[in-house]
């Protein structure tokens, strides 16, 4: 008879199928520790949050798919996919070349591609498919502990003993940052990535909308007392 503590640590695996195997190799060769696990943690988090929210492995979603997306999600913050775009859209193309190049059919490479380059985007993922929905969730459980009390007790330790943190939060911030300093194109205005700029670098005042609609060249102005406080910095409406 199996004892519960194999029972819990059976939660732990992977799918195990070529591509898989191949993907997860892949990450680790070209990531940092702290990204790589993060990427394993996201995948085993969004599996377990499915299924508390109702939804079963090969049966709502394709496990496969959602492992694929969760494993590849972050490789636009290495040097392997830094290119001009934001980290998201980069990740994409190169988890879709990576997928292509080993031959997976491109309806399976489109939905990895979505996954990946909405990941950063609450309320749009699981507008998609439930493969982008439940890699979204896995995602955001390991960055901001988005639905973490749902959770089998004691599995995120479990996980982390495993996959260990690497304060992830903060490294993450500071590897993106620095991509939008060496190539402000990857962090344009109002977009996630260029909020971790910011942070990382308060060096000029951060743009707001009302910054950019009065940079647009129309002259637009607000027709409000409280949307005219808006306009003037450090006064608050």
């Amino acid at each position: 008879m199996t004892d519960n503590l194999s029972q819990r640590d059976s939660r732990i695996d992977f799918p195990d199928s070529d591509i898989a195997c191949a993907a997860k190799q892949f990450v680790f060769d070209v990531s940092p520790a702290f990204v790589a696990h993060h990427s394993v943690r996201s995948y085993l988090f969004g599996r377990e949050l499915a299924a508390a929210k109702g939804l079963q492995r090969d049966v709502d979603y394709d496990d496969e798919l959602v492992f694929l997306s969760c494993i590849l999600h972050d490789l636009g913050v290495t040097e392997h996919a830094n290119g001009d775009q934001r980290f998201e859209v980069d990740g994409a193309d190169a988890a879709a070349r990576f997928l292509r190049d080993h031959g997976v059919l491109e309806a399976r490479v489109t939905t990895v591609w979505q996954a990946i380059a909405l990941h950063t985007s609450a309320g749009l993922a699981h507008k998609f498919g439930a493969e982008q929905a439940v890699a979204q969730m896995g995602i955001a459980a390991d960055i901001i502990g988005a639905d973490r009390q749902l959770l089998p007790p004691g599995f995120a330790d479990r996980v982390h003993s495993s996959w260990p943190r690497h304060d992830l939060g903060f490294a993450l911030t500071e590897l993106i940052a620095d991509q939008v300093e060496a190539n402000p194109a990857k962090g344009p205005p109002l977009t996630f990535p260029g909020h971790m700029h910011q942070l990382i670098y308060p060096t000029t005042p951060p743009v707001s909308w009302f910054d950019v609609v009065r940079s647009a060249g129309w002259n637009d102005q607000p027709s409000t007392d409280r949307s005219a406080k808006m306009w003037r910095p450090g006064v608050a409406p």
